[in-house]
């Protein structure tokens, strides 16, 4: 089966039911009107707070666009990039390009002009979809990008270097366009990078999406009843994986464009949510603001929530004891995954094993998993090694990097190069990432881009960027700084600097020490964590 035939099912069977829901609330609107009577309010249309779209008209815009790029020129197996908030254009574009027999590639909006320029020709986009938000970070280099034909804009008020997708969409047939495509055809392209930050471009087929169908669908049992909220974004492998289980039976789905605790029970409560995605921050904020009085649970409409799952960042088990305390019905689920893995649920706790809480679990639906030395050999029971993981959902490869392929990529197991261990139960505990990566509130950050943009201050001599136990953001990055000999430097010197960094990007924590470095010149980063790490976990497990 390929994903597309899931959409065209749904719209044979539930056309004029709602697919999707974009909800766009601001910081005005929230101060003037109360959740009870929100949705009754007029808004621009600009701006409007809610839009929805059935799924009949979610196949035929998905047609359309797949039309449109065919007439244009577009072949089989071109690669189509989307470089969007998240929206109610989003999804019917990607299925859109998966009808075309094109390869979807969905970018970070938190790029910068030249990771959107590098990731561009890394993938050999052809065509790329854009939203509003990135006028400003495409002009500077969109002179530059020789593989890029066509731009198309969403949204009003086209830019001079681009199409309005809206005005050419319109033009053409909403059928479905005449290509055959299996199991094996490639799909599409999601970007993981490794500790140095330069992106990898990591190559699925449409077996891979159909099979996190069928794992989602599993582990949380969605129905055509149930209502999933959808806040992070859908570049990332995890929302739009997670959201597969409402595709696979025709459910409704909300996208939330916001964080806000009230902004999310509001939305809860309205469209009548029964499966909750959130990452740790948002967690920890909702429950500070039930605590706050932010939040009054008897004001909203909560009994048909039935599950909360966390994911993409370990999760602190008092977290989740707090949670169950507040919300003592809800059904609590983790899912461990990469995108190498076509997002969640290669490792799955379940519902059923909350005592275990503080696990990543055991092997998904479809799934293997193995615990392994250096030499690729079992570990035994309680020790630690490395996680390997094997099922319909590892990529096929790192589009244009055999090397790299072959190093995480043996004998048709993915190497996660994250270490665990297992207890006798079968259950799985990461212990530590092989990697460098710091994962601040479900956001990876790559230590080395920090260093190289802090090494360019005049008065710094060597740094270091490791990550430090955080209670809401589970880690933040941390800068140790030498000073150049006979420079004094300032934590706000350093702080007024970092501004030209990308806010999720900037040290949390800024200390002044000597950096250690080995023999062979290589910072000695476990030696930083030991010495930092032990203080801020103690300060850490302290507030919980």
């Amino acid at each position: 089966m390929i994903i597309t035939e899931l959409l065209e099912k749904n719209a044979r069977l539930y056309g004029g039911e709602t697919s999707i829901v974009e909800i766009n609330p601001s910081e005005e609107r929230d101060k003037a009107v109360t959740w009870r009577d929100y949705s009754l309010i007029e808004h621009s249309m600009d701006a409007p707070y809610r839009r929805e779209m059935s799924w009949s008209s979610f196949n035929r815009r998905a047609n359309r666009f797949a039309n449109l790029l065919l007439s244009r020129g577009v072949q089989r197996g071109a690669k189509v990039g989307i470089l969007m908030m998240n929206c109610l254009e989003w999804l019917p574009i990607y299925f859109g390009i998966l009808k075309a027999g094109c390869i979807a590639v969905p970018l970070n909006f938190r790029y910068s002009s030249e990771e959107i320029e590098y990731c561009l020709d890394l993938a050999d986009v052809e065509t790329l979809v854009f939203g509003p938000e990135f006028i400003t970070r495409l002009e500077p280099i969109v002179g530059r990008l020789k593989k890029v034909k066509i731009l198309l804009f969403v949204g009003r008020d086209t830019p001079s270097f681009a199409e309005s997708y809206k005005d050419l969409a319109g033009y053409y047939s909403w059928e479905a366009p005449a290509v055959d495509l299996t199991e094996e055809d490639p799909a599409a392209i999601y970007f993981s990078s490794g500790t140095t930050g330069f992106p990898k471009a990591i190559l699925h087929n449409h077996r891979a999406l159909i099979s996190s169908c069928l794992t989602e669908q599993n582990h949380h049992g969605q129905t055509h009843e149930d209502v999933f909220l959808c806040i992070p974004p859908l570049y990332h492998t995890g929302a739009k994986m997670h959201w597969f289980g409402s595709l696979l039976t025709g459910g409704k789905a909300v996208l939330l464009r916001g964080v806000k605790p009230e902004w999310i029970f509001r939305v809860i409560s309205e469209e009548k949510c029964t499966i909750v995605w959130l990452l740790v921050p948002w967690a920890q904020d909702i429950l500070d603001a039930i605590d706050a009085g932010r939040i009054k649970l008897d004001h909203c409409m909560l009994d048909q929530w039935r599950l909360m799952h966390i994911g993409a960042q370990p999760v602190p088990p008092s977290l989740i004891r707090r949670w169950k305390a507040v919300f003592p019905q809800h059904q609590y689920d983790t899912n461990y995954g990469l995108s190498e893995s076509t997002g969640p649920g290669c490792v799955h706790l379940g519902v059923e094993n909350i005592e275990k809480v503080g696990a990543i679990g055991k092997p998904g639906y479809l799934w293997k998993a193995r615990i392994v030395d250096e030499k690729g050999q079992d570990v035994p029971q309680g020790k630690v090694g490395e996680l390997a993981v094997q099922g319909p959902g590892v990529m096929q490869c790192y589009y244009k990097n055999p090397e790299a392929t072959a190093e995480i990529l043996k004998d048709g197991w993915l190497f996660t190069g994250d270490m665990a261990q297992m207890d006798e139960d079968g259950f799985i505990y990461l212990v530590d990432r092989k990697k460098d990566v710091i994962i601040s509130g479900g956001e990876n950050l790559y230590p080395v881009q920090i260093e190289d943009f802090l090494r360019q201050y005049g008065k710094i001599k060597d740094v270091a960027v490791i990550g430090l136990p955080d209670k809401r953001l589970g880690e933040i990055a941390a800068a140790i700084i030498e000073c150049k000999e006979g420079e004094t430097c300032t934590e706000e010197e350093i702080n007024q600097f970092c501004k030209e960094l990308p806010r999720y990007k900037r040290p949390r924590k800024i200390i002044f020490a000597q950096v250690p470095r080995n023999p062979t010149g290589k910072i000695e980063k476990p030696v930083l964590r030991e010495r930092y790490g032990r203080t801020r976990l103690v300060e850490a497990q302290t507030t919980n």
